[in-house]
């Protein structure tokens, strides 16, 4: 977040203090869009859906599980006898426990996942950027998120994502 603000502050200052600064071609770039509105993205998204389904569709099974013995013991919890309630409350912290360690483990390989993912695209997007900024001639570019407004026809990122996915 400093570093954000200290480049549009180094920004301002830049075009501020020289009077060639007027002259200078700027553009802002919203590189995480460009990133998930690209193609491969897309793919790779739909991707996840199909190598992940099985282990979410399995969460949200233990989670309806576990609702609804939640549900039965808020419901029948005084008509039960000791010994039934026990054997509820054990059955439902075990499947909040296999919840969450399910959980966790579909966390940690979608996340192991989608790192592959980036250092693959990553290149490729650096390439794409870089077209676009030698293509416009642009002296200086703003990551979108430093910059309050802007007028479409200085943000770059449409350009990017068209050569992220002509790059093959």
């Amino acid at each position: 977040m400093r570093k954000i603000i200290g480049v549009a502050i180094m920004s301002v200052l830049v075009l501020a203090s020289f009077p060639a600064a007027a002259q200078m071609k700027i553009a802002v770039l919203d590189y995480q869009m460009a990133l998930l509105e690209s193609d491969a993205a897309k793919k790779y998204s739909v991707d996840a859906e199909k190598k992940f389904g099985t282990q979410l569709q399995r969460l949200r099974n233990l989670e309806a599980e576990a609702k609804r013995l939640q549900e039965r013991m808020q419901r029948e919890g005084e008509k039960l006898n000791q010994t039934e309630l026990e054997k509820l409350e054990l059955e439902f912290r075990q499947k909040a426990r296999e919840f969450q360690a399910q959980s966790k483990e579909l966390n940690e390989a979608k996340a192991g996942s989608d790192r592959e993912m980036l250092e693959t695209l990553k290149p490729r997007l650096d390439q794409a950027v870089e077209a676009a900024i030698q293509a416009g001639g642009f002296d200086l570019v703003l990551d979108r998120s430093a910059v309050v407004d802007v007028k479409a026809e200085y943000d770059i990122t449409r350009q990017v994502i068209e050569r992220l996915n002509s790059i093959r």
